[in-house]
């Protein structure tokens, strides 16, 4: 495949829908998603709260007359390529998708079941949130969804969401933000209020643009905004790597070897900053299946210079998160954003166990007042703390620049590998210079001097294994990131074969004896 300048490979549309959008309902959108002819129904028929002769009773028999659905959620379970997978999609034309008791009896019966199973989890809200008919009862069903949603996670199984028009309420502000992969629909409204009540409430409209899909995704809410064909192949290539394709992780091809000669600093450098040096988006084009990017914190935030991806290196499934050296040419520096949309990939590799590869090509961190007072520092700190204890097995690549905290966050892994012109260093070499002699001048001699090659680096023990470069990466951009992603391939399948109490032990170990 080839990786999108920013976003999903299935990217928002540039502009805003044309003519009025065609929206499946719950029935076809599962008819869409799921391969022909799978889906089974795990419904039964609902138990009403509604008085016999009561004006609810009666809205709720019109519903199911009208619409042909017996409440607002349906269940089930189908195939996805072929995988077995647990569905639960809601219905808007019944009284608004609304969750009352029973739809949240039959959504937590669905999520349970999913759960006892071992089965991935579809759910495709569109709602106008808490059933009104049912008050307070119905409102607190969000608290045993978001239950039911968080038991199915800490089990160690993905949660797919694909937000539909309209999403709101407690709705949205429960089950529909907990994926570890989100999709929306385009120009879908989602948000926390409806934008009726808000002007009922306040005498003023909602200001436009905000509760669409697109802008949720520009801000880091949602991975990808795609129509429902679109979703079906985003979540067969999310799970193909959050659910393991079945076949066994192991090296397709021998152990990688090392450069023939070793590397001197300056030339590393100088080399590593070449404008067409093959980054991070290019070994994922060019070395890697099944990608899946996602976008941003899941919180609001998003930081270019970092990407987020799912992917597969060969066999070995992986979360992916990579310094992206041709964005932050553009923005000053990786700041504090970035490092929290890094910690979202290591807690999405630690809850469902899959392997993490971080890329290391920075020349920096933000230097800024805005870096600075959101919290630069503290990020690195807790990036460090988290890739040190991270419950799942790590590989790092220093695959270009690695100057600074902004490099050192991503590091502390229980296998580094390290390009031939990669390099780490405290600072970059000028500033180094400038510190120790006023003067960028002896850039050259102090990187030598602090043995930031990977040369070095291998000597002393911070890097493991150095993929050969020949004699460039920039002149060799596929075979260069085929050889990268074999080496990645390797690792990883030699930690998975290594129990997890062994490679957590190891690891500590090895950041404990650095120097000694």
């Amino acid at each position: 495949m080839t990786l999108p300048p920013q976003g999903p490979p299935q990217g928002p549309p540039q502009g805003p829908p044309q003519g009025p959008p065609q929206r499946p309902d719950a029935r076809a959108l599962i008819g869409i998603v799921l391969d022909p002819d799978s889906f089974e129904s795990w419904d039964e028929p609902p138990i009403d709260r509604a008085e016999p002769g009561s004006a609810y009773a009666e809205e709720l028999a019109v519903a199911r007359v009208k619409t042909g659905y017996d409440e607002a959620v349906i269940t089930g379970e189908g195939r996805l390529g072929g995988r077995r997978v647990a569905v639960a999609a809601c219905e808007f034309s019944f009284l608004a998708g609304s969750i009352g008791v029973a739809a949240a009896e039959r959504l937590v019966s669905a999520v349970e079941r999913a759960t006892r199973e071992g089965l991935p989890l579809l759910a495709a809200p569109a709602s106008g949130g808490t059933r009104m008919q049912e008050g307070a009862l119905a409102f607190t069903q969000m608290v045993k969804i978001t239950a039911a949603v968080g038991a199915h996670r800490a089990a160690g199984l993905p949660y797919i969401v694909y937000l539909r028009h309209p999403a709101t309420g407690g709705v949205f502000a429960s089950w529909g933000s907990l994926g570890h992969v989100t999709a929306a629909e385009p120009g879908a409204l989602i948000g926390f209020l409806g934008p009726r009540v808000f002007e009922s409430l306040h005498g003023y409209p909602f200001p436009e643009g905000v509760q669409v899909a697109e802008n949720l995704y520009a801000h880091g809410l949602v991975d990808a905004v795609v129509g429902a064909g679109d979703a079906r192949e985003v979540a067969i290539r999310a799970l193909s790597v959050l659910a393991g394709t079945g076949e066994p992780v192991r090296a397709s091809g021998p152990e990688p070897r090392g450069p023939a000669r070793p590397v001197e600093a300056w030339d590393a450098i100088t080399r590593s900053r070449r404008d067409d040096r093959p980054g991070v988006r290019a070994l994922l084009t060019l070395g890697a299946r099944d990608v899946t990017p996602l976008r941003g914190t899941g919180a609001g935030e998003d930081d270019p210079g970092l990407l987020l991806a799912l992917a597969r290196f060969g066999t070995a499934p992986a979360v992916v998160l990579g310094q992206d050296r041709s964005r932050q040419r553009a923005v000053p520096g990786l700041g504090p954003a970035g490092l929290r949309v890094a910690r979202r990939g290591m807690r999405l590799a630690a809850e469902l166990g899959l392997p993490l590869v971080t890329v290391i090509d920075t020349a920096g961190a933000a230097l800024s007042k805005a870096a600075e007072e959101g919290g630069l520092a503290g990020e690195i700190a807790r990036s460090l703390a988290e890739m040190v204890m991270l419950d799942a097995p790590t590989v790092c690549l220093i695959l270009g620049e690695g100057a600074g905290g902004a490099a050192l966050a991503l590091l502390p892994a229980d296998r580094v590998v390290a390009a031939q012109h990669g390099w780490l260093s405290p600072l970059p070499p000028e500033g180094a210079s400038a510190i120790l002699y006023r003067s960028v001048d002896f850039a050259p001699e102090i990187a030598a001097s602090q043995r930031v090659s990977a040369t070095d680096l291998r000597a002393d023990g911070i890097v493991d294994r150095i993929v050969p470069e020949l004699p460039d990466a920039a002149y060799e951009h596929r075979a260069f990131c085929e050889r990268v992603a074999a080496t990645l391939e390797y690792e990883i399948a030699g930690l998975l074969a290594r129990p997890a109490a062994d490679r957590l032990a190891a690891r500590t170990a090895r950041y404990r004896n650095l120097g000694t």
